[in-house]
């Protein structure tokens, strides 16, 4: 499997703060574009934060200042930092990932799902007031 999601995901109450990991098999030094993607029922998937390996970091709008996106190229991982948790928050979150891009092409498609062909299964995350 090319992602896993190594932890995080759970129930916490609104203001709280939870961790998701990420871990890509096929993570390369060069050309890597893992985003968090979010989903609830009835909506279209949701583009959450994205990193290059390059280091350039991306984030919807919902989430700055929140939300915190970061690698470990030894480790080949990558985490999601959310904190002041709200709500509105609660979803699956999924790990996706693109390998071999240009940072241009994960600039301008990061929120594209249709642009990634690896994903994880998914973790849920809860927020409840």
């Amino acid at each position: 499997q090319v992602l896993v999601v190594e932890s995080g995901g759970g129930s916490v109450q609104a203001g709280g703060s939870l961790r998701l990991s990420c871990a890509a098999s096929e993570y390369n030094s060069r050309g890597t574009c893992i985003v968090w993607f979010r989903q609830t029922p009835g909506k279209e998937r949701e583009g959450v934060a994205a990193i290059y390996t390059g280091g350039s970091t991306y984030y919807g709008d919902s989430v700055k200042g929140r939300f915190t996106i970061s690698q470990d190229n030894t480790r080949k991982k990558v985490d999601l930092q959310m904190n002041s948790l709200q709500q509105e928050d609660s979803a699956m979150y999924y790990c996706a990932a693109a390998f071999g891009l240009s940072a241009p092409y994960c600039h301008v498609w990061w929120r594209d799902p249709q642009s990634f062909h690896h994903w994880d299964r998914g973790t849920q995350v809860t927020v409840s007031s």
